[in-house]
């Protein structure tokens, strides 16, 4: 009966451990930037893309030599995200719903509602339109910290993670950092929006809403649209 119940308690143990919450190299998120379990901070910007094929060969060498300059420029490391999604047409077809509904004319309501069928149609068969998602994430450690931590291996941050234990003086520490590194972070953070935006990019930095919705996204692919 002893050993059954220490086998649970330590079958219990194991789940706790590697529970997906463990696994995540992240704290908390605050005032819009993620703190992670080793103090570090990130902030992530969303970056729209630019249609170089658009543009005559002229344009495209100015905006790469501008692309150039802009990361040659860097004295500090950032971490660039492309994701491919399937668009999601919910928000659009509710939308076109709702006028639909206002429409009085017969033939443009029956025209309407045709289209919302097509849009149905496409919604429901995910992967007929896909689109690709860009992001910067801009790093901040304090100090001298900051090029070593970085430059870490993905395997040796894992392990850091799966080794940290939390307690109430971690954690008061990480507040008292982030007070402190929180407008390092934003200088670069600036610093990054103003030299894209130099190259014609239009950016945006995520708010703690939209981050927790990014990485629900990239954790729970298959499930992401039930988040409410």
């Amino acid at each position: 009966m002893y050993d059954e119940a220490k086998k649970i308690k330590k079958s219990k143990q194991n789940e706790n451990q590697f529970n997906t919450e463990n696994l995540l190299d992240i704290s908390e998120i605050r005032n819009n930037v993620v703190i992670l379990k080793d103090g570090g901070l990130r902030s992530i910007i969303k970056v729209f893309g630019l249609n170089l094929d658009l543009r005559n060969y002229d344009e495209q060498q100015v905006v790469i030599e501008q692309y150039k300059r802009f990361i040659n420029g860097l004295d500090f490391s950032i971490q660039i995200l492309a994701r491919s999604t399937y668009l999601d047409l919910t928000d659009y077809i509710s939308f076109i719903e709702e006028k639909i509904d206002g429409i009085e004319n017969d033939v443009l309501k029956r025209q309407g509602k045709e289209y919302y069928n097509y849009l149905e149609k496409i919604n429901s068969n995910q992967g007929l339109i896909y689109t690709k998602e860009f992001y910067v994430i801009i790093p901040y450690y304090h100090g001298a910290n900051d090029t070593q931590e970085i430059s870490k291996p993905w395997w040796k941050k894992l392990m850091d993670v799966l080794d940290s234990k939390e307690n109430p003086e971690k954690v008061v520490s990480r507040y008292r950092n982030f007070v402190k590194n929180k407008k390092h972070l934003d200088v670069r953070t600036n610093i990054v929006e103003e030299g894209l935006k130099g190259i014609g990019l239009f950016c945006e930095k995520l708010d703690i809403n939209e981050i927790v919705s990014l990485l629900f996204k990239v954790n729970n692919p298959n499930s992401h649209k039930e988040q409410s």
